[in-house]
């Protein structure tokens, strides 16, 4: 059983001593670099969860400060839903963190804001999951196969995913560190929630589980809705992109 609560002298010993949080939580840094986002047809969706580092970057050419920061920190679950002085999507569990790590403690709106920058949008709940659980690749590499329907975000098992299941991450995992799973994406199930536009009046749904649960929140059929207001240490987000068809205009075709 995972432990749920955070050891904050832990990691700020390992950030003392040099390790950044991600090695610290995985043993070792992502291998190689893979592209940032994977095209589904006439859409795209990112490869990973937002992190901090491509968070960091949004905050620097906006000038975005986050509620989270605004209004003193951001919750976590112990006796109910309890503020962490300090925790934000700069430091998740309240200590230096890798800019790996996903960006949290953002509400529906802060979310929204990151993907229109980044020229995109939140996802839809059925882009979401058809993405997540279907095989949409033209050439997918064994054993994925084109045109199937998986029942775990990971293939035919949760093996793999970052759930609270004994697994070498005691909180959420940096970008990459998971199984990689169907389309080739990370995290599709457990690590951090992640918002969808599907509303039902003033919640928004979130898909895909996260570290603090079992993997039965993985199961597409989950229906997690939380008030659009709401940021935690365990909701992040990833965005879609809608892609422009090639150019059919006859007067720029070359003869």
């Amino acid at each position: 059983m995972k432990l749920r609560g955070v050891s904050v002298v832990l990691l700020a010993s390992l950030t003392t001593l040099g390790m950044p949080v991600a090695q610290a939580q995985t043993g070792q840094a992502m291998a190689e670099k893979v592209p940032d986002r994977v095209a589904l047809g006439d859409w795209a969706i990112d490869r990973t969860e937002v992190t901090i580092g491509q968070f960091e970057r949004y905050v620097r050419a906006t000038g975005t400060v986050t509620r989270a920061e605004k209004e003193g920190g951001g919750f976590e679950y112990g006796a109910g839903w309890e503020r962490r002085p300090g925790w934000s999507w700069r430091r998740p569990d309240g200590v230096p963190a890798s800019p790996d790590l996903p960006a949290v403690h953002l509400d529906f709106a802060e979310a929204q804001a990151y993907c229109r920058w980044a020229g995109g949008r939140l996802p839809s709940g059925a882009e979401w999951q058809k993405a997540g659980f279907t095989e949409l690749r033209d050439a997918p590499p064994a054993p994925w196969v084109k045109g199937r329907t998986y029942p775990w975000t990971t293939g035919d098992s949760p093996q793999g995913a970052n759930t609270s299941d004994a697994d070498p991450w005691p909180r959420a995992a940096p970008a990459g560190a998971t199984r990689q799973g169907v389309n080739g994406l990370y995290d599709m199930g457990a690590n951090v929630w992640e918002w969808t536009t599907d509303a039902r009046g003033a919640e928004r749904r979130t898909v895909g589980g996260s570290w603090w649960y079992g993997a039965f929140n993985m199961k597409a059929d989950v229906q997690a809705y939380k008030p659009a207001d709401f940021y935690a240490v365990y909701i992040g987000f990833r965005c879609a992109y809608d892609l422009k068809p090639p150019s059919t205009n006859p007067s720029k075709a070359r003869p």
